[in-house]
């Protein structure tokens, strides 16, 4: 990927949030977006085997497509990165409407919620949906160094992401569904019911 700057904030929003979790972690940047946050599905899949073939552990996904025409291409490539022990990390489209690829089930599907603490993720037994994080209201990076408050479901998948560069960063060889596993059983709302 050649080098290139943000040009609408959104990708230093997410790479704060995973950074303020995951200090230590090596970022890359594969812009698929443009200023307006739009783009194509095959500059998004294209970016998405970028990341696959290049041997990233995890991926912040922090968008998706309402556009069944990607569903395949999209599904082959979440499938691929799972047996690749890629472990993908999507944000759930901001409105009611099906969106990819955060409904496949290889992928970890992130929604917003209001507690601001970011160890206070938590577990949707209720899917498709399975995890929330803070993407209320939250602090974020901006370009040029400043910050804004800002709202939505992509900020809280950057949160999971965070998370699952640290546990990978003590346990590399687990695979997305231990990942999933993992995270289940560390989830706030988890850890208060067991422990009731």
């Amino acid at each position: 990927m050649d080098p290139h700057e943000d040009s609408s904030g959104h990708g230093t929003a997410c790479a704060g949030i995973v950074l303020s979790l995951a200090p230590q972690v090596e970022l890359y940047s594969i812009k698929v977006l443009g200023g307006t946050l739009s783009g194509t599905g095959a500059l998004f899949a294209a970016g998405l085997h970028w990341a696959i073939d290049n041997g990233m552990q995890v991926v912040n996904l922090s968008l998706g497509t309402t556009k069944r025409d990607f569903y395949p291409i999209l599904h082959e490539l979440a499938d691929t990165a799972y047996f690749r022990r890629v472990v993908l990390v999507a944000a759930a489209n901001n409105l009611p409407v099906p969106s990819f690829p955060s409904l496949y089930a290889s992928v970890i599907s992130v929604a917003s919620q209001e507690d601001p603490d970011p160890l206070h993720f938590c577990y949707n037994p209720a899917p498709p949906v399975e995890f929330s994080a803070p993407g209320i209201d939250v602090q974020v990076a901006w370009s040029g160094g400043s910050y804004v408050r800002s709202t939505g479901n992509s900020f809280a998948a950057p949160h999971i992401v965070g998370l699952v560069a640290r546990l990978l960063g003590h346990q590399p060889y687990l695979t997305p569904f231990q990942v999933k596993t993992i995270l289940r059983a560390a989830a706030y709302n988890m850890r208060i019911r067991d422990s009731a």
